[in-house]
């Protein structure tokens, strides 16, 4: 009773936008406007009404949400890579941070997306510019944060790391990374979120499959139930994506009770 209770809490503006939402369209009776059961008969019609042997997946969801979902994946965790090991590297030196900082600031005040005819001339129609769309916007947040926590490392730690010599290695994975991980971790999910918005840009243009590719088909087709199921898909896509990073960063943060606190919280 007491689950059920909390469910509806969490659930019960959503669950009434949705009625709403149904009764204005059937009222309305718009063609760019279909209500979210036609949207939802569309999509599992297009993505999940295929053979039992591949799990009901048609092979539209195989070309169009595997792809999506591999560049956001390979795109992201290369942003992730690359974001936390030049952070560490700018947040331990103060005179790197002074050269490198001016040029920082201006790359990631460039919008992505106005990059996307550049990266289509330099490396062609294909998942390659995709996933450098995706990795240059997503890298700064995560880059930024990172530089920022490694730099807000306890001062009595450091001269403690320097009066025992520990090795640089062991003092930059033992305690230079865990006390920045809750700083790095707002960096991702910041950069979780903008990862989902560039890898629908990169494919709304020079692509011929993704999510994006198919939302642009499908308005050029006049098709707004199969359009409006892309725009569902993507919500969703991204409120499962959010989730599982919030499910990591709690176990991440554990050791950490105030941190672990606020996680849980917010």
């Amino acid at each position: 009773m007491i689950r059920m209770r909390g469910f509806l809490q969490r659930w019960a503006v959503f669950i009434i936008a949705i009625v709403v939402w149904e009764l204005l369209t059937r009222v309305a009776q718009s063609a760019f406007f279909p209500p979210p059961t036609q949207i939802v008969g569309t999509a599992v019609e297009k993505w999940f009404s295929g053979p039992a042997s591949s799990l009901f997946l048609t092979d539209e969801a195989f070309s169009d949400m595997l792809a999506s979902l591999g560049r956001i994946a390979v795109g992201w965790l290369i942003a992730v890579v690359l974001g936390v090991a030049l952070g560490t590297l700018l947040g331990r030196s103060r005179t790197a941070l002074d050269y490198f900082g001016p040029l920082m600031a201006f790359m990631r005040a460039i919008p992505p997306p106005v990059l996307v005819p550049v990266f289509l001339v330099l490396l062609g129609i294909g998942a390659q510019m995709q996933i450098t769309v995706i990795v240059f916007g997503v890298m700064w947040p995560i880059l930024l944060n990172t530089v920022d926590g490694v730099r807000s490392v306890d001062q009595v730690k450091v001269d403690t790391v320097r009066s025992f010599r520990i090795p640089r290695s062991h003092w930059v994975f033992g305690v230079v990374l865990p006390a920045a991980t809750p700083k790095i971790f707002a960096g991702l999910r910041v950069s979780l979120s903008l990862a989902l918005v560039l890898m629908v840009v990169s494919e709304l243009v020079g692509s011929t499959n993704g999510i994006g590719y198919r939302l642009v088909f499908d308005q050029r087709q006049f098709d707004f139930p199969a359009m409006w199921a892309g725009i569902v898909l993507l919500g969703i896509l991204g409120y499962v994506l959010n989730t599982l990073l919030l499910v990591v960063e709690r176990r991440a943060l554990s050791w950490q009770p105030s941190q672990a606190h606020q996680v849980v919280g917010g």
